[in-house]
Parts: structure tokens; C-alpha cells; sequence
């Protein structure tokens, strides 16, 4: 048999269906969104909201900011060759990559979506949450329907967070061939090498990474205009093709060639799922101005002045944005866009950390560790096991693809289908939590959801020629998350089982008169509805009480630091003298959770608290779960949760228990 030990605190030890698999840390317990205004992120109440921007086009806008570097090139190369540099086919392309970048960026993430935030944090699984709060008794089915929609959402963008550093390194490296074909050899241990430095000081926290990466990007966007603009200049009729009716122009000549063409379109917009994904680590007020007063007008011009020049020199279309700048910097911005292109990857890197976080507080993922690395802002975050199996992940691809364009045909099939998936849940919250009319959600899911679906179906012809890998990828995650939480329903209604309620279990204590020995016995445990195992069990076999009982439950606060006097509360329960207190402890997202610190200073707060912290005893619960014959699950799903179970993050070093006086009681329990 195969066992797993997941202990208060830990992975299972709030194991409720309905609510936050981590006690510990209950951050979405109060929504700040609530209805289409929003609130401020927290990052953005202090004066740091221009760095904030700064660092949002480091770290949010890398991976958009990057695709002029190959969508048009990607879109004339084609089946082909299918779409041709003629006036038609040049003012089509160029008014599909502008109204979709307005469409799905600037209107539909910017201005809605980043309004459905969840205590700032973005993600679908964010959005899930959401409708979780909002909807209850008879919309149950609305609430499993929006949850579903947030584990494929999470596991599409999955798939993408671990192709986009791939294809994006390799693209900037290859850049290497164009000033020397030589090197063609280093490009392959040179992009590994890159991505080894990035993963490697992703520890160092979103906030110092974007430190560096603002600065460049604030160049890189700058540049993007500037080579631009001279094409603009000489062939000023380019700005036609900002009206939409060249779209239709070039739908009704040409609509085969269109549909295949959105399929390459779409890299123009790949990137904008992690926009929102990224809320959480700079705030909705920052992004939005580093988008409207930066990003967008330079996106704007560059693939402007490339519509020019292709239309000037038809032969240009072979690569476009390299073509722009005149011969002398063309190396420069070779260096340039390699730089650039690196820092794409950080988009998808700390969304993914954030979206993770959204599967532990919904109960999709074990509780893994946490690690804030600001001291202002909540959702700057790194997750260590996140971090290397996406490099894992991602250097499997490297070695296998080899090149960026081998990696090109899987791109594009899970950001559309992460926007779609974003754009039904939009609804759904749009519906439940801001309560608008009918007519407006049929406008919007019409509008949005039309036109990302025509994406989709593009890119569904990819499948055969890589566009698997993305699916591939998801369908892994979505097995992983949907055993996790099948196997917390069926451990969850047994664990209660053994529990049973405390009112009820010291109430019995009374009656039985047990010996009291002296000392001071800590049960941490996540809330005061159940008995902790451990006390439960020491009572069974021990047949003693200890003279001061202390159950202990420990929640994370959405602000950065708690005064010390106002995290404890002390509830004495059921009889005021029996020597049985339950403790509930509040610390902020940048506050040590040492528990026996918060004993001492809980210590004489009442008659009740007369304890001995300092040679305090702490009893863990520990469910041992053995993999069964029962029902519920099918073997292997078993042995996956099992080993999930295993790799989950220690509660007793993240509540800072001393080892030497800390003991583990608990039960088997067959799954």
C-alpha cells in the first residue's frame, strides 16, 4: 500500500468541497471587485504606480510587445505564400492585426476584464472564483460550470506559459545567424543558458526583475515606432488600413486565404491572457497606462510602417521588421530584439505563479510554498515548484523543437482558446456578480466571443502540424486538478467522519473527568467547527488532557503587515474554564507566520491563556492516506493523488514549529 501524510495545514487539512483547500492562506475570503469598478490594488494606494508601470512593460507586455518581430513575417509566409503583398491583401492584414489587437486588448481586457479582479489577482481561475462567491443554492450548477471553465482556462495557459519561453528564446537567439551564420551551432546551448539565468532569478521577485526589465522595454517600444514611422511618412496611405472596411475587403476577395491568414493574425495578440493573469503583480491602474500611453501607439506604428514597406518592397515581406531600420542597425537592433524577446518569457513566468496560487485557494492544487518578494504588493509572488517544472517543460521542448519555427505551428491554439474561455466566465460574472442585462451580456458574449471563436477554428487547423503540444499539455493539467479535487471531496467527507464536531467532543471531556497533566498542548488546525485529529487521537490513546488545550488556526490577510496587537483573537468555546481556548491568528502577506511567537504574545491575554509558551508542545494532525479499493476514484487517479499529497508544502516549517517539541498524531484513512 501507498500512503501519504498530509497534515493540518498542509495539503488536506481543510479538505471542505466548498471552500479554500489552504486556511492558511484565505486571501479571497472579502472580494475588493464586486461590480464593474473595481478597486485599486493594493500596489497602487502608495506612490510607486509610475515604477509599477515601468515594471508592468518589463514583465507584463514583453510577450505582445514582441510579436512584430514575426507576425506579419509568419502571415505572408503562409500556405504558400497564400497571402500576397498586393494593396487588397496588405491593407487587410494590417486592419486584421489592429482591430484585433482594439478588440481583444485594449476593449475587452483593459477595460472589462481587468475589472473582474480577485483581491487584485487576475487568471481564470480568479474569474471562478468569483462566480463561487456570488452564486449559491440553486446556481450550484452555474458555479461547477464556471469552475470547469476555470481549470481548462488555467490548463490552456499552462500549455502556453511553457511555449512561450521556448519559442521566444529561440527566436532571439536565432538572431545570432543574422549577424553571423557561424554561430548557428551556439544557438541551441546559448538559449538554454538564457533560460537557466531566468528561472534562476525568478526568486528574486517580479519587482527586482522588472527593476531591469522596464528600462529596456521602455527602449525596445521606443524603437519599435521610431523604425516604423519613416515608412509611415513615405507612404502615408498605410493609415488606411485603420478603417475596418478592409477587412471585409479582403474576407469577401479572398476567404479561404483570410481564415488560414487568422491562424498567423492571432500572434499579434498572443501575450494579452497573461496581461491579466499579471494584475496581480502590479495592479489594473498601472498596466492600463503603460498599455494607452505607450505600448499600443508603438504596436500601432510598427506594424504600420511594416504594411508600408511591404507595399513599397514587395520582397520585404520576407522579414518585415528587420527590414525597417537601415543596414547600420540592423545588428543593434538584432541585440535588441534578443534582449527583448527574453524578457517575453517573464509574462507567462509570473502569470503562471499567480494562476497556481488561484488553484490552491480553489482547491485544484496541494498547498505549495509561497514565497512574497515585496513588501507592498500581495501578488508578487514566486512559487518554486511552478518555477522548475515549467523550465523542466520548457527545456524538454527546446531539445526536441530545436527551432523557433518548428515551435511556430503549436502557437496560437491555447491563447485562443484561453480566450474564449475568459470571455464565457466574463459572462457568467458579468451575469452574478455585477448583475447586468440580458442585452448586455448577448452584446458582449456576440462581440467578444464571435470573433475569438473565428480565432480558434483558425488555429484548430494547426493541430496536425504541432498545435497537439499546447492540448497535450492541458490535458495533463486538467487530470491533475480534477483528481486533486476529487480526492479532497472523498478525504474530505471521511476526515469530518473522524473529527466529528468539537461543541459535541468537549462536551464529552467533561462528562469523563479526564487526569489533567501539566503543560501546554498546541492543536493547530484550520478552523473551530471540527475536532483536530491529534487531540482527538491523544485523548483515545493517551487517556490524559493537558492542563491548557490550544487550538490554534492561522489565515493570510491581503495587506502587506498586521499590527501585532490586532492579529490575535481568543475565543474560550464552549465552558470558560475547562482550560480549552481556541486562538485565531491573522497575519499580512509579508508577516512571519511563527506561531510560537504569536503564543507568547497571546500569552495572559485572558484567564484563559495562562500558558507556558515557551515549553509549549504542538500536536499535528496527520491523515495517512492509503490508496483502496473504494470508490470514487479510479487506481491510477489514486496513486496520482497520493503523490501530490507527497509534494506538498510542509505546515510545520511554514508555522515555524520548533522540531523538538513538536508531535504527529493522526489516522490511516484508505481512498
Amino acid at each position: 500500500m501507498t500512503d501519504a501524510t498530509p497534515e493540518d495545514g498542509g495539503p488536506v487539512a481543510d479538505l471542505d468541497p466548498d471552500v479554500k483547500a489552504d486556511p492558511a492562506d484565505a486571501t479571497d475570503r472579502e472580494s475588493t471587485a464586486g461590480g464593474p469598478r473595481g478597486t485599486l490594488h493594493p500596489a497602487v494606494r502608495g506612490s510607486g504606480a509610475v515604477g509599477l508601470a515601468i515594471g508592468a512593460l518589463g514583465v507584463v507586455f514583453g510577450d505582445i510587445g514582441t510579436s512584430p518581430l514575426y507576425a506579419l513575417q509568419t502571415v505572408f509566409a503562409i500556405d504558400g505564400h497564400a497571402v500576397r503583398p498586393t494593396s487588397d491583401d496588405v491593407y487587410g492584414v494590417i486592419s486584421l492585426v489592429f482591430w484585433s489587437i482594439t478588440l481583444i486588448v485594449s476593449i475587452k481586457y483593459l477595460i472589462f476584464v481587468l475589472r473582474a479582479d480577485n483581491e487584485g489577482e487576475g487568471g481564470v481561475m480568479a474569474l471562478a472564483a468569483l462566480v463561487r462567491r456570488a452564486t449559491t443554492g440553486a446556481s450550484r450548477r452555474v458555479v461547477g460550470t464556471a469552475l470547469l471553465l476555470g481549470v481548462l482556462g488555467a490548463s490552456l495557459f499552462y500549455g502556453d506559459s511553457v511555449i512561450t519561453p521556448a519559442i521566444s528564446v529561440l527566436s532571439a537567439v536565432e538572431g545570432l545567424e543574422v549577424a553571423s551564420p557561424g554561430l548557428s551551432n551556439v544557438v541551441l546551448p546559448a538559449g538554454i543558458a538564457i533560460l537557466t539565468v531566468l528561472f534562476l532569478v525568478q526568486r528574486l521577485g517580479t519587482h527586482v526583475v522588472g527593476r531591469f526589465f522596464g528600462p529596456v522595454m521602455v527602449l525596445w517600444f521606443l524603437v519599435l515606432a521610431v523604425v516604423g514611422i519613416p515608412e509611415i511618412a513615405k507612404h502615408p496611405g498605410i493609415l488606411r488600413a485603420l478603417s475596418p472596411t478592409y477587412i471585409g475587403t479582403f474576407v469577401s476577395n479572398h476567404p479561404y486565404t483570410a481564415f488560414v491568414a487568422l491562424g498567423a493574425v492571432v500572434l499579434a495578440i498572443t501575450g494579452a491572457e497573461a496581461l491579466y493573469a499579471d494584475m496581480g503583480h502590479f495592479g489594473r491602474a498601472p498596466i492600463s497606462s503603460a498599455w494607452f500611453f505607450l505600448v499600443f501607439p508603438c504596436l500601432t506604428l510598427n506594424y504600420l510602417g511594416q504594411g508600408a514597406l511591404i507595399l513599397s518592397d514587395p520582397k520585404a515581406a520576407a522579414n518585415p521588421f528587420f527590414n525597417l531600420a537601415p543596414h547600420w542597425a540592423r545588428i543593434p537592433l538584432v541585440v535588441l530584439a534578443t534582449v527583448a524577446t527574453v524578457i517575453a518569457s517573464q509574462a507567462v513566468i509570473s502569470g503562471a505563479y499567480s494562476v497556481s496560487r488561484q488553484a490552491m485557494r480553489l482547491g485544484f492544487l496541494p498547498h505549495l510554498t509561497v514565497k512574497h518578494t515585496s513588501t507592498r504588493e500581495s501578488g508578487q509572488i514566486y512559487v518554486p515548484a511552478v518555477n522548475w517544472l515549467m523550465f523542466g517543460g520548457v527545456l524538454v521542448l527546446m531539445v526536441a523543437f530545436r527551432s523557433s519555427s518548428r515551435l511556430a505551428s503549436a502557437y496560437g491554439l491555447a491563447v485562443t482558446g484561453t480566450f474564449v474561455i475568459t470571455t464565457a466566465l466574463l459572462v457568467i460574472v458579468a451575469r452574478t456578480v455585477w448583475h447586468w442585462a440580458v442585452w448586455k451580456l448577448v452584446l458582449m458574449g456576440a462581440v467578444f466571443g464571435t470573433v475569438e471563436l473565428t480565432y480558434f477554428a483558425a488555429n484548430v487547423t494547426k493541430i496536425p502540424h504541432g498545435g497537439w503540444l499546447p492540448l497535450v499539455i492541458a490535458v495533463i493539467v486538467v487530470t491533475t486538478m480534477t483528481t486533486w479535487q476529487a480526492g479532497r471531496r472523498i478525504v474530505t467527507k471521511r476526515r469530518k467522519e473522524f473529527e466529528g464536531p468539537l461543541q459535541q467532543f468537549v462536551d464529552k471531556l467533561h462528562e469523563r473527568k479526564l487526569i489533567r497533566v501539566p503543560g501546554t498542548a498546541v492543536f493547530p488546525h484550520p478552523d473551530k467547527e471540527t475536532t483536530p485529529l491529534a487531540l482527538r487521537q491523544n485523548v483515545a490513546f493517551n487517556q490524559v488532557l493537558h492542563d491548557h488545550v490550544v487550538l490554534v488556526s492561522v489565515r493570510s490577510e491581503n495587506v502587506p503587515y498586521i499590527p501585532r496587537d490586532d492579529r490575535i483573537t481568543v475565543d474560550p468555546l464552549v465552558h470558560h474554564d475547562d482550560g480549552i481556548v481556541h486562538i485565531d491568528i491573522r497575519f499580512g502577506f509579508q508577516d512571519e507566520q511563527d506561531v510560537p511567537e504569536m503564543l507568547h504574545l497571546a500569552h495572559g491575554m485572558s484567564d484563559e491563556l495562562d500558558i507556558d509558551a515557551d515549553n509549549a508542545a504542538y500536536f499535528l494532525s496527520r491523515l495517512s492516506i492509503q490508496r483502496g479499493n473504494g470508490p470514487g476514484m479510479m487506481r491510477w487517479r489514486k496513486r496520482l493523488f497520493i503523490a501530490l499529497a507527497h509534494n506538498a508544502a510542509n505546515p510545520a516549517a511554514n508555522f515555524g514549529l520548533p522540531e523538538d517539541r513538536t508531535v504527529v498524531m493522526g489516522a490511516h484513512l484508505e481512498l
